[in-house]
This record gives C-alpha cells, sequence and structure tokens, in this order.
C-alpha cells in the first residue's frame, strides 16, 4: 500500500476539520452509457456523453493519483463500465498500482474471454446487477431483453475463474416480494456477498418514487427475510442490508459522512463527494483535468462544504448522534426540504419527517403505481442562437 504523501505537498490552505489522510474508496463513473434503462439508476438526469468522457491516459492518470493518494478501492462504475473499449487498459494500469479493483457491471456486454483477460490483467472482483429473478419483471424494469440468462452466464464465468463475486439487488415496489429467491439466486450463482438495497431516491428513482416505493409492511417482511437468511448462510454469504430512508427514525451517515471516507469521479471527470452530490445546488466541482486529486480532496470546496460538524444547523448541532450520522444526507435534505444545511428529513427530530413519511405512505398505497420514466439519454440540445 502506498503512503500518502505529506498534506503539505498539496497545498498551502489549511486543511478543514474531519478531513481523513486519505479517502477508503474511489467510485469511478468511466461512462454513463448503458443498454439497460432502469428507473432508479443513480445516474444524474443529465447524463454525459460519450465525446465528453475522460480518455484512456486521463483515467489511468487518476488510478495513479489514486494509489498517490492512499485509496485503497476502485468501484469500476457506470452506466455500464463494460461499453469502454479500453477498460482493459485502465485495470491493467490500476492493478499495476496496487489498488484493488471492483467491477460494477450488469453483465449483458461482458463476454467470457473479456472477462477471463481482465483478471488476468489484475480485476480483483465482480459486483453483478439485478434488477429480478422473474425474467419478464427483469425485462419491465430494465427495458433490457433476455438480460437475466446473461446474467447466469456471466455468474458462472466469474465462479469458473475462481473470483469473489457480489450480487447487488435493488428493491423496490416491483420486485421486494420476490427477495427470497433473490437471495437464492445468490446462492445459486456462488457469491460471497449481496447487498439487499432498497432504493433511495435521488436522480432518476426520486422521478420515480411514486412507482418504486414500497409500503412500510413490505420493507418490514423483507428485514425479516434478511435476518432469517443471514443466520442460515452464516458463513457462506454476507449480507449488507440498506433500509428506505422514508422508514427511518434516524439518518445513515451518508458515503460514511460528507468527504470522510468516499470520492466520486464522473465520466467527464468532476471529482464529487458522492454521486448525488451534483443535486446541491452552490458547489464548486473540481476537474481532474485541472486540479490535483488529492488537492481536491483535501481541500476542494464541495469537499469542504459539509465535511465535518460546524456547518450544522440545530437540532443537529447539538445532537449526541452528530459525529455518528454526521447530518445524515445533504441531497435528500435539499431535495425534500430545499436547504442542504437542514436536518436529513430521514431524522425524526426534522420538522420535514412527517411529511417525508407521509410522503412515502402514500405513494406506497395507490394500487395502481405510475408508468416508469426510464432513463434514456435526453436527446443533445441545439446550439443557442446567436
Amino acid at each position: 500500500m502506498n503512503e500518502i504523501a505529506p498534506m503539505e505537498q498539496f497545498s498551502e490552505k489549511p486543511v478543514v476539520e474531519a478531513c481523513a489522510r486519505a479517502p477508503v474508496g474511489l467510485l469511478a463513473e468511466l461512462t454513463h452509457r448503458c443498454p439497460l434503462q432502469c428507473p432508479y439508476c443513480s445516474n444524474p438526469l443529465e447524463l454525459d456523453r460519450v465525446n465528453s468522457e475522460l480518455t484512456t491516459e486521463q483515467w489511468q492518470d487518476v488510478m495513479r493519483q489514486a494509489a498517490d493518494l492512499g485509496i485503497l478501492q476502485i468501484h469500476l462504475s457506470g452506466g455500464e463500465p463494460t461499453v469502454r473499449k479500453d477498460l482493459e487498459d485502465i485495470v491493467e494500469v490500476a492493478a499495476k498500482v496496487g489498488l484493488y479493483t471492483n467491477l460494477i457491471t450488469a453483465g449483458v456486454t461482458l463476454t467470457r474471454d473479456r472477462l477471463k483477460r481482465l483478471k488476468e490483467l489484475g480485476l480483483d472482483h465482480v459486483q453483478l446487477s439485478i434488477q429480478d429473478v422473474d425474467d419478464v419483471n427483469a425485462e419491465k424494469i430494465s427495458a433490457y431483453k433476455n438480460g437475466l440468462a446473461k446474467k447466469r452466464e456471466v455468474g458462472k464465468w466469474v465462479r469458473e475463474f475462481d473470483m469473489p463475486l457480489t450480487i447487488n439487488a435493488p428493491i423496490h415496489r416491483l420486485n421486494i416480494e420476490n427477495l427470497p429467491n433473490i437471495i437464492e439466486f445468490a446462492v445459486e450463482m456462488g457469491a460471497g456477498r449481496i447487498e439487499v438495497a432498497n432504493i433511495q431516491y435521488y436522480a432518476w428513482a426520486l422521478k420515480n418514487r411514486a412507482a418504486l416505493m414500497p409500503t412500510r409492511a413490505q420493507v418490514l417482511k423483507s428485514a425479516e427475510i434478511v435476518e432469517a437468511a443471514k443466520e442460515r448462510l452464516k458463513g457462506v454469504m454476507v449480507f449488507d442490508f440498506v433500509v428506505p430512508d422514508y422508514y427511518a427514525k434516524t439518518p445513515k451517515p451518508c458515503m460514511g459522512g460528507w468527504g470522510r471516507g468516499v470520492m466520486n469521479v464522473t465520466p467527464q471527470g468532476r471529482v464529487l463527494p458522492c454521486h448525488a452530490s451534483e443535486s446541491v445546488p452552490g458547489l464548486v466541482f473540481d476537474n481532474v483535468k485541472d486540479r490535483p486529486l488529492a488537492d481536491i480532496w483535501l481541500n476542494g470546496q464541495a469537499f469542504q462544504k459539509y465535511r465535518g460538524t460546524s456547518w450544522m444547523k440545530e437540532p443537529c448541532r447539538s445532537c449526541p448522534r452528530a459525529e455518528i450520522d454526521f447530518g445524515g444526507c445533504r441531497c435528500q435534505a435539499m431535495a425534500f426540504t430545499g436547504d442542504a444545511a437542514n436536518t436529513d428529513p430521514a431524522c425524526k427530530l426534522s420538522p420535514h419527517h412527517g411529511a417525508f413519511v407521509a410522503a412515502a405512505e402514500q405513494e406506497s398505497a395507490e394500487q395502481t403505481p405510475p408508468p416508469f420514466v426510464y432513463r434514456r439519454m435526453a436527446p443533445a440540445k441545439a446550439p443557442a442562437a446567436e
């Protein structure tokens, strides 16, 4: 593991409180292109186009800078990262500089030979996302034909090449009743880990919230199913269970706390404290093309804005959980209350909590949910008239 260089090497500015020496992980969104159109995608509503993406050499430089900063894990994501023809070149450099590489993929564009080659170049882990284990429902959610059959193939290849596998299962109204079968699918695939991740409502998921929100009873039942499966599969598979904020009483420490352990690089090279932070107005996002990654992490305006606790208003400022949940999610506070510095409405102490819960209960009670607004690239804008 590379040691981080002294802080003074990067900037003479004082480093803000609670800044970790280095993030543990970096989410590298290599592209926003994706053959699937999932209505809960965490990518922004305004998707980056292919002609604006970082080049191979620029992404390779990000990998080198990440290692120098002391980052341990690189999560290669998108969109669908395998649509990048240079994925092998990026993985090879990441592995050579000592980064643990995790490929987050829908799997549908992978081939056996390509996965084998990626492993030979140093890919450490595969995280395979699924929409459901019912073929018809999986196709309805993703707007992609025969995706589940291909995912089964990819899971078998991962096992054949003796690579660790995580099954990522976003859970929502349309598939929550199938959770027992989703867990069994992960067992069948030989996964060592499963993420039962109730949808978090940002970006496309927020746009589709009324179509995706499960009932409180469904969420409580899913928690029981997960707990029973944890016990049954102890020593076989690890569970990560993410509950929906709308039925919580205390917020989660989003990304482990703003600017504390994770950073995100977009396809264009903007560096974000979390994947949804572009929804917060007033933040300045530096670009890896213009400023060193370490300097952005330590001193970038977007990272400093909500790092630590000094920015907090009441009731967060005097709350005993202030350094446990770090105020919860700034993007959710912005989306629901109009002020990113407000208490996360998932918290029972927030004056907005009652309306937050009521929105979930009202939308989940609708017998006929609205149709999906699928994740699609918007038509290119015409140039402005002179």
